[in-house]
């Protein structure tokens, strides 16, 4: 295996305790071992910090911990792990999730071998305390065109990019109007700079996720999705006939914060039991 390519893991943590040590682990398990990680701590309240430390006394070589002086949001903190990044590739990770064992094997040989593309991602394994139970689907190579219906078509926390992609777009756009839609954004960004990306087929990412997460998701929320498209839209030049679809996005942004709690909850669960079917 040629490991001549190092990655540099950027993740940031708050209260995450109670899984970190699972997540890290799941990195030091890796197949490919030329990687360094960085981890930034945005203002835990629980053990996070003490965890990281730890293993940045085990392997000083290997970890570098960071802190931001109180919660400042995962834009800022992401951009402060690229300040520390050396590798010639970046990998995301988030503290409650798991990496399956040839994740950065599979990616880093991708990457090597395929030199058109800036990003590689894969589909996401969602789990909770009952097992798995749901799995993302991707599009294999995305287009400009595909953001119109399928944003975000990376999974932010499985993917790994070229270190230029990142520079070249300056990281993380740091706005409070962004938050939970900062790799929709990104994926715009590096876009309109010519990068593109690839899914492999294989899920590499475990992702620990609430079944009912994206019901409970909030109507400022939703709104801001379709906010982030539509600045998203400009920065790759989007023909005006597709703005059409960001309408459409609003519209349903209206209906589903008109719609009763109970209604809503009982239509997402007749989606999800539909995409299960097929």
């Amino acid at each position: 295996m040629n490991q001549s390519k190092k990655v540099s893991i950027i993740m940031g943590i708050y209260n995450c305790s109670a899984t970190l040590n699972e997540a890290i682990d799941s990195i030091l398990k890796q197949t490919y071992q030329n990687w360094e990680f960085i981890i930034c701590d945005d203002g835990s309240k629980d053990d996070s910090l003490v965890i990281a430390q730890r293993y940045e006394e085990l392997y000083p070589d290997k970890f570098v911990i960071l802190k931001n002086e109180k919660n400042m949001g995962l834009n800022y903190t992401l951009n402060h792990c690229l300040q520390a990044v050396t590798g010639d590739y970046v990998a995301r990770m988030d503290g409650d999730d798991i990496s399956v064992p040839h994740r950065f094997e599979k990616q880093v040989e991708f990457l090597n071998s395929h030199l058109e593309y800036a990003i590689v991602s894969s589909p996401m394994i969602m789990f909770d305390e009952a097992g798995k139970w749901g799995q993302t689907k991707v599009i294999g190579k995305p287009q400009i065109i595909d953001f119109v219906y399928h944003t975000p078509f990376f999974c932010h926390a499985a993917c790994m990019v070229r270190r230029e992609a990142y520079e070249a777009v300056s990281g993380y756009t740091v706005d409070p109007k962004l938050i939970r839609f900062e790799d929709c954004n990104l994926w715009f960004k590096m876009y309109s700079k010519g990068y593109r990306g690839y899914n492999l087929t294989e899920p590499l990412y475990l992702m620990r996720d609430d079944r009912a997460a994206q019901s409970r998701r909030k109507f400022k929320v939703r709104m801001r999705g379709v906010y982030v498209k539509y600045i998203g839209f400009k920065l790759v030049n989007m023909p005006k006939r597709y703005y059409f679809a960001l309408v459409v996005e609003f519209l349903k942004c209206l209906a589903i914060g008109i719609v009763p709690s109970p209604v809503y909850k009982y239509m997402h669960k007749r989606k999800q039991q539909n995409d299960r079917r097929n």
